[in-house]
Parts: C-alpha cells; structure tokens; sequence
C-alpha cells in the first residue's frame, strides 16, 4: 500500500542545531490554564463558605443558662459552647471551647478564661 506521506515516513525527526530542545516541564507550561480573573476563585470559595445564624434561646433555656453561670467559679473547668461571628460575613459558628475559668467580668460582661479568651456572656449557648 502507497500513500502520499511515503517518502518522508521513515525520516528521523527533524531537530534545531541552534534552539535546544525544550524541557517536559515548559512544554507542559504552554498548556496550562490561564487565570484571567485574578481573585475570582477566592470569591466563589468565600461566597460558598457556609455560616450559621445565631440561635434564640426561650425564657426557660435562658434561666437554666443563667444558673449555670452562676455556678462559674474561678479555678472551675468548663466546657462553653459559644456564637463566635465571622469575620467577613453575616452569621458564624457556634464553637466550644474547654478551659479552667480564671474569673468573669461583670461590667464587661465576659467570661475570661485561664486561656486568654473572652466569651461575651451574650453570645453562650452552653455551659458544662
């Protein structure tokens, strides 16, 4: 069977005496995709990013809380769950944090724990 291409089939391939050859790596380079929007991935992941709403505590859950605060002693240990806002948008996280309380400011209105951290008394959910 003859074709058109016969006489160049069994040729050695053709190489440049003056440009090297180039490297895989580069080569791969020239087919990688191409950022145009700089930054818009970083907004779809932000955007996507889930947050919670705070939750709204009855009268009863509000007065069982109210009493466990007032067991907090300094020295205790105690497991505080808590609504902690993001930063960048509406909404957060409810975050649980376990330490020994160190003492609990009334006219601030915190909790400050052995840690460092403050917990707004506003935002506790749970106490343990």
């Amino acid at each position: 069977m003859s074709g058109p291409y016969d006489d160049i089939i069994d040729l050695p391939h053709p190489t440049s005496e003056r440009h090297p050859r180039m490297s895989m790596a580069n080569r791969a380079a020239q087919f990688s995709p191409f950022a145009a929007l700089t930054g818009y991935d970083a907004a779809v992941r932000e955007t996507a990013r889930h947050t919670g709403a705070r939750a709204e505590l009855t009268e009863e859950e509000k007065s069982a809380l109210d009493a466990k605060l007032r067991l907090l002693v300094p020295g205790a240990d105690a497991a505080i769950t808590f609504f902690q806002p993001d930063g960048r948008k509406e909404g957060g996280a409810y975050v649980t944090v376990t330490s020994k309380v160190k003492r609990i400011d009334g006219p601030a209105h915190e909790i400050i724990l052995t840690n460092g951290r403050r917990i707004p008394i506003d935002d506790v959910l749970e106490v343990e």
